[in-house]
């Protein structure tokens, strides 16, 4: 039971809520104070990620995060920013008195610029708990931890995918509203993270800030750059589940899965019936027949049928890449594995067994080649004539006479 001067009140105004006033002589104001102390109520939502808010304008603003529009520009440079707020935080910095005595960068605080010296020092005070691994700042440190925890916080309410971050949410949203604001000045192509459309603009402008440390061979983005090294460190993270063959890349090991143990091979050359692994592998073996040229020298007006051709020629005639050469016997190598394979001949050592004769070889193509022999069936056909063959090099051999038979050009 309420008291006598107790009442429901509804509070339209304000929070949308039914509280409890004292409607007593001498506190008539009480419905006053509570609208004064009591949180406005978030009747603006988001339809994006059904986020509330009390005032439409703030909406807008949160919009701008989703869709990628930067509604505010500042007058002194060429940054625009989603909200009002952080238009003013940036417009400190113009002002500001805090700035770095290394690379002469202005921040709003004392404390932003303590957290940038720390780019310079090196400093990372913030250090995981779990695996050792030190981080700049405390917020880093808080993202870094949910690799351990598996916490996902950010949820898309379209496909319930989760994220560990809130701008990954943001970018993610964009695959489902198809959204792609950040355009490109000279092709006009268009990106839904601005990221990829800085990292599109190097392809006209040639930029290649990711220099390798030991070579000196320079790359438009850092995963190229991560990739390249361990060419040089021998690393190969990425190990197949079948045969425990280690890649430097994922997208190799993918391949080599696809290739060597369920023998997919989707692409169909039509002139001689050879199937490819790749669109790009068919796109090279095609020049084969019909002449073309892919690959152009940057330094001359030579072109090549095939990027070992191209290879060759820099390395011979503009002293550009480093050859591979046998400590036995001097002979030069374009390519280090087959310097490796090489090497194999003068060791006398065979490593791939025919697993239905005791034949061994020093490549596993030479041996799957051979085990073409052991099969009941012809799986090599000549586009031309229909003729089948167990040995690729039996059909390869073929065709050149049938294209002499038939009065082609194979160029």
């Amino acid at each position: 039971m309420l008291g006598v001067n107790f009442l429901l009140f509804y509070c339209h105004a304000v929070c949308s809520m039914q509280v409890l006033i004292d409607f007593q002589p001498g506190s008539g104001d009480n419905v006053t104070k509570h609208q004064r102390s009591a949180k406005p109520r978030k009747a603006y939502f988001c339809t994006v990620c059904d986020k509330r808010f009390a005032v439409k304008r703030q909406l807008e603003n949160h919009l701008s995060v989703h869709s990628g529009k930067s509604l505010y520009a500042c007058t002194q440079c060429e940054k625009h920013f989603t909200s009002h707020a952080r238009l003013n935080a940036h417009m400190n910095v113009h002002g500001s008195k805090y700035r770095c005595s290394e690379c002469g960068k202005k921040v709003h605080s004392n404390q932003a610029l303590t957290v940038h010296r720390r780019i310079h020092s090196g400093e990372k005070p913030f250090e995981c708990n779990v695996c050792g691994k030190q981080c700049t700042t405390s917020s880093d440190l808080v993202s870094h931890s949910r690799i351990h925890s598996g916490e996902k916080p950010y949820k898309c309410h379209v496909c319930e995918k989760a994220c560990k971050h809130a701008c990954n949410l943001y970018s993610h949203m964009r695959l489902h509203t198809g959204d792609r604001p950040f355009k490109c000045g000279t092709c006009n192509k268009a990106f839904s993270q601005h990221a990829h459309l800085r990292t599109h603009t190097r392809v006209h402008t040639g930029e290649k800030p990711y220099k390798c440390p030991t070579c000196n061979k320079a790359f438009s983005q850092h995963a190229h750059l991560r990739t390249h090294t361990r060419v040089h460190t021998g690393e190969k993270p990425y190990k197949c589940p079948t045969c425990d063959k280690a890649f430097s890349q994922s997208s190799k090991m993918q391949l080599h899965i696809r290739v060597a143990h369920n023998n997919i091979k989707p692409y169909y050359c039509r002139f001689c019936g050879l199937w490819c692994s790749t669109k790009r592998h068919l796109t090279i073996h095609i020049a084969v027949h019909t002449g073309a040229e892919l690959y152009s020298c940057k330094h001359c007006s030579s072109s090549f049928r095939n990027q070992h051709q191209l290879k060759k020629h820099l390395l011979e005639l503009h002293n550009e890449g480093s050859w591979f050469t046998c400590p036995y016997c001097a002979k030069k190598f374009i390519y280090q594995s087959v310097c490796k394979t090489h090497l194999l001949r003068h060791e006398g050592f065979r490593p791939y067994m025919c697993a239905e004769c005791p034949k061994r070889f020093y490549t596993s193509a030479r041996l799957r080649e051979h085990q073409s022999a052991h099969l009941d069936y012809k799986r090599f056909i000549c586009g031309l004539c229909n003729r089948l063959f167990r040995r690729k090099s039996s059909v390869r051999l073929h065709f050149k006479k049938c294209c002499t038979k038939f009065q082609l050009n194979l160029g």
